[in-house]
Protein backbone atom coordinates (compact mmCIF):
# COMPACT_ATOMS: atom_id res chain seq x y z
CA UNK A 1 0.00 0.00 0.00
CA UNK A 2 1.07 3.17 -0.20
CA UNK A 3 0.90 5.92 2.65
CA UNK A 4 -2.46 7.72 1.13
CA UNK A 5 -3.91 3.81 0.56
CA UNK A 6 -2.92 2.88 4.11
CA UNK A 7 -4.51 6.49 5.86
CA UNK A 8 -7.39 5.72 3.56
CA UNK A 9 -7.70 1.55 4.43
CA UNK A 10 -7.33 3.39 8.61
CA UNK A 11 -9.76 6.51 8.51
CA UNK A 12 -12.40 3.65 6.68
CA UNK A 13 -11.52 0.61 9.22
CA UNK A 14 -11.62 2.42 12.12
CA UNK A 15 -13.73 3.99 14.05
CA UNK A 16 -12.25 7.84 14.37
CA UNK A 17 -13.07 10.23 17.40
CA UNK A 18 -12.34 13.25 15.03
CA UNK A 19 -14.68 12.80 12.09
CA UNK A 20 -17.67 9.94 14.38
CA UNK A 21 -17.47 11.56 18.18
CA UNK A 22 -18.97 9.83 21.05
CA UNK A 23 -18.99 6.58 18.41
CA UNK A 24 -15.43 5.98 18.16
CA UNK A 25 -14.61 6.91 22.19
CA UNK A 26 -13.61 3.27 23.90
CA UNK A 27 -13.87 3.73 27.56
CA UNK A 28 -11.75 0.36 28.15
CA UNK A 29 -7.91 -0.51 28.01
CA UNK A 30 -8.76 -3.81 26.83
CA UNK A 31 -7.83 -3.12 23.46
CA UNK A 32 -4.43 -1.30 23.50
CA UNK A 33 -3.49 -3.91 25.79
CA UNK A 34 -4.13 -7.03 23.49
CA UNK A 35 -2.51 -4.89 20.74
CA UNK A 36 0.63 -3.67 22.96
CA UNK A 37 1.23 -7.46 23.79
CA UNK A 38 1.15 -8.76 21.00
CA UNK A 39 3.83 -6.07 19.74
CA UNK A 40 6.03 -7.25 22.68
CA UNK A 41 4.63 -4.25 25.14
CA UNK A 42 7.02 -1.62 23.41
CA UNK A 43 5.79 1.38 25.77
CA UNK A 44 8.30 -0.29 28.81
CA UNK A 45 11.53 -0.01 26.85
CA UNK A 46 11.09 3.98 27.08
CA UNK A 47 11.31 6.14 29.81
CA UNK A 48 8.02 8.55 29.89
CA UNK A 49 6.31 11.74 30.66
CA UNK A 50 2.53 11.46 30.99
CA UNK A 51 0.34 14.93 30.43
CA UNK A 52 -3.41 14.85 30.57
CA UNK A 53 -5.54 18.38 31.30
CA UNK A 54 -8.23 20.15 29.37
CA UNK A 55 -6.33 23.22 28.08
CA UNK A 56 -2.29 23.63 28.75
CA UNK A 57 -1.59 19.52 28.12
CA UNK A 58 -0.43 20.76 24.46
CA UNK A 59 1.75 23.32 25.23
CA UNK A 60 3.18 22.00 28.15
CA UNK A 61 3.59 18.61 26.42
CA UNK A 62 5.96 21.02 23.62
CA UNK A 63 7.97 22.63 26.06
CA UNK A 64 9.00 19.27 27.69
CA UNK A 65 10.02 17.85 24.83
CA UNK A 66 11.91 21.10 23.70
CA UNK A 67 13.93 21.42 27.18
CA UNK A 68 14.60 17.97 26.51
CA UNK A 69 15.79 18.73 22.95
CA UNK A 70 18.06 21.06 23.98
CA UNK A 71 19.59 18.93 26.97
CA UNK A 72 20.52 16.75 23.97
CA UNK A 73 17.73 13.83 24.89
CA UNK A 74 16.47 11.82 22.21
CA UNK A 75 13.20 12.92 22.23
CA UNK A 76 10.02 11.26 21.61
CA UNK A 77 6.94 13.20 21.35
CA UNK A 78 3.14 11.91 21.10
CA UNK A 79 0.32 14.20 20.65
CA UNK A 80 -2.96 14.60 19.19
CA UNK A 81 -4.77 15.06 17.33
CA UNK A 82 -2.94 16.41 14.08
CA UNK A 83 -3.04 19.59 11.84
CA UNK A 84 -2.52 18.34 8.27
CA UNK A 85 -1.07 15.12 8.27
CA UNK A 86 -1.26 12.51 10.58
CA UNK A 87 2.93 11.78 10.84
CA UNK A 88 2.45 15.14 12.88
CA UNK A 89 1.83 13.18 16.15
CA UNK A 90 4.51 11.12 16.33
CA UNK A 91 8.04 13.12 15.98
CA UNK A 92 11.04 12.34 17.56
CA UNK A 93 13.58 15.29 17.95
CA UNK A 94 11.24 17.87 16.15
CA UNK A 95 11.22 15.29 13.37
CA UNK A 96 7.87 13.92 11.85
CA UNK A 97 7.58 9.62 11.40
CA UNK A 98 8.06 8.85 8.24
CA UNK A 99 5.31 8.00 6.11
CA UNK A 100 6.92 4.55 5.59
CA UNK A 101 6.95 3.47 8.98
CA UNK A 102 3.32 4.28 8.96
CA UNK A 103 2.69 1.93 6.17
CA UNK A 104 5.29 -0.87 6.83
CA UNK A 105 3.10 -0.75 10.55
CA UNK A 106 -0.11 -0.99 9.48
CA UNK A 107 1.07 -3.56 6.41
CA UNK A 108 2.79 -5.87 9.24
CA UNK A 109 -0.18 -6.12 11.58
CA UNK A 110 -2.97 -5.67 9.72
CA UNK A 111 -4.37 -9.00 10.51
CA UNK A 112 -3.90 -8.30 14.29
CA UNK A 113 -5.91 -5.10 13.90
CA UNK A 114 -8.20 -6.46 11.85
CA UNK A 115 -8.78 -9.34 14.61
CA UNK A 116 -8.85 -6.66 17.76
CA UNK A 117 -10.92 -4.30 15.89
CA UNK A 118 -9.50 -1.06 17.72
CA UNK A 119 -9.94 2.51 17.38
CA UNK A 120 -8.60 4.82 15.27
CA UNK A 121 -6.70 5.99 18.27
CA UNK A 122 -5.61 2.65 20.03
CA UNK A 123 -3.45 1.98 16.35
CA UNK A 124 -2.15 5.26 16.67
CA UNK A 125 -0.85 5.14 20.29
CA UNK A 126 0.49 1.87 19.79
CA UNK A 127 2.13 2.94 16.62
CA UNK A 128 3.64 5.78 18.74
CA UNK A 129 5.09 3.18 21.17
CA UNK A 130 6.01 0.71 18.79
CA UNK A 131 8.26 3.75 16.92
CA UNK A 132 9.81 4.89 19.91
CA UNK A 133 11.33 1.94 21.15
CA UNK A 134 12.24 1.17 17.86
CA UNK A 135 14.17 4.54 17.83
CA UNK A 136 15.55 3.87 21.32
CA UNK A 137 14.22 7.12 22.66
CA UNK A 138 15.74 8.54 26.01
CA UNK A 139 12.67 9.97 27.11
CA UNK A 140 8.94 10.41 25.44
CA UNK A 141 6.28 12.78 26.24
CA UNK A 142 3.01 11.05 26.10
CA UNK A 143 -0.36 13.56 25.97
CA UNK A 144 -3.23 11.81 26.61
CA UNK A 145 -5.97 11.71 24.14
CA UNK A 146 -9.14 12.30 25.91
CA UNK A 147 -9.83 12.76 29.65
CA UNK A 148 -6.92 10.09 31.34
CA UNK A 149 -8.78 6.91 33.44
CA UNK A 150 -9.44 5.02 30.24
CA UNK A 151 -7.48 6.74 27.68
CA UNK A 152 -5.35 4.38 25.37
CA UNK A 153 -1.94 6.28 26.71
CA UNK A 154 -2.82 5.13 30.22
CA UNK A 155 -0.80 1.55 30.51
CA UNK A 156 2.26 3.68 30.51
CA UNK A 157 4.89 3.47 33.25
CA UNK A 158 6.01 7.11 33.14
CA UNK A 159 8.81 8.70 35.34
CA UNK A 160 6.48 11.45 36.53
CA UNK A 161 3.04 12.86 35.59
CA UNK A 162 1.66 16.29 34.79
CA UNK A 163 -1.99 17.01 34.83
CA UNK A 164 -2.30 20.79 33.50
CA UNK A 165 -5.90 22.23 33.58
CA UNK A 166 -9.41 21.27 33.89
CA UNK A 167 -12.46 22.80 32.24
CA UNK A 168 -15.77 21.72 31.08
CA UNK A 169 -15.24 20.08 27.77
CA UNK A 170 -16.38 17.02 26.34
CA UNK A 171 -18.75 16.30 28.71
CA UNK A 172 -20.77 14.14 27.08
CA UNK A 173 -18.21 11.74 27.81
CA UNK A 174 -16.04 13.16 30.82
CA UNK A 175 -18.85 14.21 32.77
CA UNK A 176 -21.00 17.45 33.83
CA UNK A 177 -19.17 18.67 36.48
CA UNK A 178 -15.36 19.83 37.34
CA UNK A 179 -15.09 16.97 39.59
CA UNK A 180 -16.13 14.54 37.57
CA UNK A 181 -13.98 15.61 34.64
CA UNK A 182 -11.04 15.99 37.27
CA UNK A 183 -11.56 12.65 38.22
CA UNK A 184 -11.61 10.91 34.55
CA UNK A 185 -7.82 13.09 34.61
CA UNK A 186 -6.51 12.11 37.81
CA UNK A 187 -6.94 8.62 36.19
CA UNK A 188 -2.86 9.34 35.02
CA UNK A 189 -1.84 8.94 38.72
CA UNK A 190 0.03 6.27 39.18
CA UNK A 191 0.96 3.77 41.92
CA UNK A 192 3.79 5.32 43.60
CA UNK A 193 4.48 7.69 40.57
CA UNK A 194 5.20 11.31 41.23
CA UNK A 195 3.11 13.67 39.89
CA UNK A 196 3.19 17.35 39.44
CA UNK A 197 -0.37 19.54 39.00
CA UNK A 198 0.21 22.86 36.45
CA UNK A 199 -3.07 24.40 38.65
CA UNK A 200 -5.81 23.71 41.22
CA UNK A 201 -8.90 24.82 42.55
CA UNK A 202 -10.61 23.79 45.47
CA UNK A 203 -12.94 21.94 43.43
CA UNK A 204 -10.10 20.31 41.61
CA UNK A 205 -7.82 19.86 44.91
CA UNK A 206 -9.26 17.21 47.07
CA UNK A 207 -9.50 14.76 43.99
CA UNK A 208 -6.30 15.39 42.53
CA UNK A 209 -4.66 14.37 47.20
CA UNK A 210 -7.66 11.30 47.54
CA UNK A 211 -6.14 10.03 43.59
CA UNK A 212 -2.42 10.42 44.66
CA UNK A 213 -2.99 9.02 48.32
CA UNK A 214 -4.61 6.27 47.28
CA UNK A 215 -2.05 5.49 45.21
CA UNK A 216 0.54 6.17 47.70
CA UNK A 217 1.88 8.74 44.74
CA UNK A 218 3.86 12.10 45.56
CA UNK A 219 1.75 14.96 44.04
CA UNK A 220 3.27 18.31 43.37
CA UNK A 221 1.17 21.61 43.22
CA UNK A 222 3.12 23.81 40.78
CA UNK A 223 1.54 26.85 41.97
CA UNK A 224 2.20 26.43 45.95
CA UNK A 225 6.23 26.04 45.13
CA UNK A 226 7.18 28.06 42.46
CA UNK A 227 5.58 31.91 42.44
CA UNK A 228 5.34 34.14 39.04
CA UNK A 229 7.32 37.37 39.93
CA UNK A 230 6.30 39.16 36.71
CA UNK A 231 5.00 38.88 33.21
CA UNK A 232 5.61 41.27 30.44
CA UNK A 233 3.09 40.61 28.09
CA UNK A 234 2.99 41.83 24.39
CA UNK A 235 1.13 40.59 21.44
CA UNK A 236 4.15 38.84 20.12
CA UNK A 237 6.35 38.01 23.11
CA UNK A 238 5.67 36.92 26.70
CA UNK A 239 8.60 37.24 29.13
CA UNK A 240 8.30 35.79 32.54
CA UNK A 241 9.88 36.22 35.89
CA UNK A 242 9.31 32.78 37.94
CA UNK A 243 10.97 32.14 41.37
CA UNK A 244 11.44 28.47 42.74
CA UNK A 245 13.14 27.25 45.28
CA UNK A 246 15.13 30.76 46.01
CA UNK A 247 16.51 30.79 42.24
CA UNK A 248 14.68 33.15 39.87
CA UNK A 249 14.20 32.41 36.39
CA UNK A 250 13.56 34.62 33.06
CA UNK A 251 11.92 33.00 30.46
CA UNK A 252 11.23 34.08 27.11
CA UNK A 253 8.49 32.28 25.92
CA UNK A 254 7.99 31.09 22.31
CA UNK A 255 4.47 30.64 23.08
CA UNK A 256 2.10 33.78 23.90
CA UNK A 257 -0.45 34.60 26.30
CA UNK A 258 -0.48 35.19 30.09
CA UNK A 259 -2.25 31.46 30.44
CA UNK A 260 1.40 30.22 29.52
CA UNK A 261 2.42 30.73 32.52
CA UNK A 262 0.25 28.47 34.44
CA UNK A 263 1.79 25.72 31.93
CA UNK A 264 5.07 26.82 32.21
CA UNK A 265 5.41 26.46 35.88
CA UNK A 266 4.38 23.10 35.78
CA UNK A 267 6.71 22.11 33.42
CA UNK A 268 9.46 23.87 35.46
CA UNK A 269 8.19 22.02 38.39
CA UNK A 270 8.60 18.47 36.16
CA UNK A 271 12.25 19.25 35.15
CA UNK A 272 13.00 21.09 38.62
CA UNK A 273 11.99 17.05 40.13
CA UNK A 274 14.15 15.32 37.43
CA UNK A 275 16.90 17.09 38.03
CA UNK A 276 17.11 16.23 41.75
CA UNK A 277 16.41 12.54 40.32
CA UNK A 278 19.76 13.21 38.52
CA UNK A 279 18.39 13.94 35.23
CA UNK A 280 21.50 16.19 33.65
CA UNK A 281 19.13 19.28 32.67
CA UNK A 282 20.63 22.48 33.17
CA UNK A 283 19.20 26.11 33.30
CA UNK A 284 19.62 26.79 29.78
CA UNK A 285 18.39 24.18 28.59
CA UNK A 286 14.67 25.05 30.63
CA UNK A 287 15.64 28.84 28.97
CA UNK A 288 16.17 28.01 25.55
CA UNK A 289 14.07 24.74 25.38
CA UNK A 290 10.95 27.22 26.69
CA UNK A 291 12.05 29.85 24.31
CA UNK A 292 12.79 27.45 21.25
CA UNK A 293 9.67 25.37 21.49
CA UNK A 294 8.05 26.21 17.90
CA UNK A 295 11.70 25.87 16.14
CA UNK A 296 12.47 22.39 18.60
CA UNK A 297 8.57 20.42 17.98
CA UNK A 298 7.13 22.01 14.81
CA UNK A 299 4.32 22.93 16.78
CA UNK A 300 1.43 24.91 14.88
CA UNK A 301 -2.18 26.57 15.14
CA UNK A 302 -0.76 28.17 18.90
CA UNK A 303 -1.57 31.73 18.71
CA UNK A 304 0.31 31.26 15.41
CA UNK A 305 1.01 34.77 12.89
CA UNK A 306 -0.62 34.33 9.56
CA UNK A 307 -0.12 37.57 8.31
CA UNK A 308 0.55 41.75 9.07
CA UNK A 309 -1.50 44.56 7.47
CA UNK A 310 -3.91 43.57 8.21
CA UNK A 311 -2.67 40.95 11.00
CA UNK A 312 -4.21 37.69 10.74
CA UNK A 313 -3.66 35.04 13.96
CA UNK A 314 -5.03 31.34 14.35
CA UNK A 315 -5.38 29.24 17.51
CA UNK A 316 -7.06 26.16 17.72
CA UNK A 317 -8.21 26.66 21.31
CA UNK A 318 -11.84 25.26 21.26
CA UNK A 319 -13.58 25.04 23.91
CA UNK A 320 -15.20 28.11 26.56
CA UNK A 321 -12.18 28.62 29.00
CA UNK A 322 -9.83 28.54 26.04
CA UNK A 323 -11.58 31.16 23.93
CA UNK A 324 -12.15 33.40 26.94
CA UNK A 325 -8.53 33.64 27.25
CA UNK A 326 -8.10 34.16 23.49
CA UNK A 327 -10.48 36.77 23.14
CA UNK A 328 -9.33 38.84 26.29
CA UNK A 329 -6.25 38.96 24.58
CA UNK A 330 -7.96 39.74 21.12
CA UNK A 331 -9.77 42.88 22.88
CA UNK A 332 -6.99 44.15 24.39
CA UNK A 333 -5.15 44.85 20.55
CA UNK A 334 -5.42 48.10 19.25
CA UNK A 335 -7.40 47.27 16.04
CA UNK A 336 -10.15 49.33 13.99
CA UNK A 337 -11.48 46.79 12.99
CA UNK A 338 -12.15 43.24 14.47
CA UNK A 339 -12.70 40.29 12.24
CA UNK A 340 -13.17 36.61 13.85
CA UNK A 341 -13.84 33.79 11.28
CA UNK A 342 -15.22 31.23 13.67
CA UNK A 343 -16.52 27.43 12.90
CA UNK A 344 -17.60 24.84 16.16
CA UNK A 345 -18.13 20.91 16.57
CA UNK A 346 -21.93 20.04 17.06
CA UNK A 347 -21.31 17.66 19.59
CA UNK A 348 -20.64 20.27 21.97
CA UNK A 349 -22.33 23.15 23.57
CA UNK A 350 -21.23 26.08 22.16
CA UNK A 351 -24.17 28.37 23.33
CA UNK A 352 -22.19 29.77 26.45
CA UNK A 353 -19.11 30.47 23.63
CA UNK A 354 -21.75 33.32 21.79
CA UNK A 355 -22.32 34.84 24.93
CA UNK A 356 -19.16 36.19 25.45
CA UNK A 357 -18.28 37.27 21.76
CA UNK A 358 -18.07 40.40 21.14
CA UNK A 359 -21.05 42.56 20.08
CA UNK A 360 -19.09 45.20 17.39
CA UNK A 361 -17.13 42.39 15.89
CA UNK A 362 -17.52 41.05 12.56
CA UNK A 363 -18.23 37.57 12.15
CA UNK A 364 -17.49 34.59 9.04
CA UNK A 365 -18.96 31.72 10.61
CA UNK A 366 -17.94 28.25 8.52
CA UNK A 367 -18.43 25.06 8.30
CA UNK A 368 -15.52 22.85 7.96
CA UNK A 369 -15.35 18.90 6.28
CA UNK A 370 -16.77 16.67 8.79
CA UNK A 371 -20.27 15.26 9.83
CA UNK A 372 -19.55 17.24 13.39
CA UNK A 373 -19.47 20.95 11.74
CA UNK A 374 -22.19 22.67 13.40
CA UNK A 375 -24.60 23.68 10.68
CA UNK A 376 -25.77 27.13 9.29
CA UNK A 377 -28.34 26.57 11.10
CA UNK A 378 -26.81 26.32 14.25
CA UNK A 379 -24.54 29.12 14.37
CA UNK A 380 -27.05 31.59 12.46
CA UNK A 381 -30.13 31.14 15.18
CA UNK A 382 -26.86 31.49 18.18
CA UNK A 383 -25.99 34.77 16.21
CA UNK A 384 -29.15 36.05 15.59
CA UNK A 385 -29.74 35.56 19.11
CA UNK A 386 -26.76 37.20 20.34
CA UNK A 387 -27.32 40.20 17.84
CA UNK A 388 -23.73 39.42 15.94
CA UNK A 389 -23.21 40.71 12.56
CA UNK A 390 -21.85 37.77 10.35
CA UNK A 391 -22.25 35.91 7.04
CA UNK A 392 -21.91 32.46 6.66
CA UNK A 393 -19.09 30.68 4.57
CA UNK A 394 -18.87 26.50 3.64
CA UNK A 395 -14.80 26.77 3.53
CA UNK A 396 -12.58 28.47 5.93
CA UNK A 397 -10.44 29.41 3.02
CA UNK A 398 -13.24 31.31 1.50
CA UNK A 399 -13.88 33.06 4.51
CA UNK A 400 -10.45 34.15 4.82
CA UNK A 401 -10.65 35.69 1.49
CA UNK A 402 -13.75 37.72 2.17
CA UNK A 403 -12.20 39.01 5.60
CA UNK A 404 -9.16 40.26 3.24
CA UNK A 405 -10.89 41.99 0.77
CA UNK A 406 -13.35 43.26 3.53
CA UNK A 407 -10.30 44.43 5.48
CA UNK A 408 -8.18 47.88 6.22
CA UNK A 409 -4.82 47.44 7.15
CA UNK A 410 -5.10 48.22 10.84
CA UNK A 411 -7.70 44.81 11.02
CA UNK A 412 -7.40 42.08 13.39
CA UNK A 413 -8.50 38.85 11.78
CA UNK A 414 -8.35 36.15 13.99
CA UNK A 415 -9.52 32.04 13.17
CA UNK A 416 -10.67 29.69 15.62
CA UNK A 417 -13.21 28.20 17.48
CA UNK A 418 -12.23 24.50 16.34
CA UNK A 419 -9.13 22.40 15.93
CA UNK A 420 -10.68 21.23 12.45
CA UNK A 421 -11.51 24.64 11.34
CA UNK A 422 -8.09 25.74 11.55
CA UNK A 423 -6.56 22.56 10.15
CA UNK A 424 -8.22 23.28 6.71
CA UNK A 425 -6.48 26.62 6.20
CA UNK A 426 -4.52 26.38 3.12
CA UNK A 427 -0.83 28.28 4.18
CA UNK A 428 -0.78 27.24 7.86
Amino acid sequence: MTYQETMAYLYAQLPFFQKQGEKAYRPKLTNIILLCDYLGNPQNNFKSIHVAGTNGKGSSSHFLASIFQEANFKTGLYTSPHLKDFSERFKVNGQDIENEYIVDFVEKHKCKIEEIKPSFFEVSVALAFQYFSDHKVDIAIIEVGLGGLFDSTNIILPEICLITNIGLDHTNILGNTIEEIAFQKAGIIKKETPCVISEYNLKTKPIFQQKADESNAEIIFAQDIISIESITEKFDSLKINIKIENETLSLDSGLYGTYQQNNIRGVVCIINRLINKGWNIKIDHILNGVKKVIVNTGLKGRWQILGNNPLMICDTGHNLHALKITLKKIIEYPYENLRLILGFVNDKDIAPVFKILPKNAIYYLCGFDSFRSASLEMLSDLAIKHDLNFSYENDVNMAIDKALNESGEKDLIFIGGSTFLVAEINNL
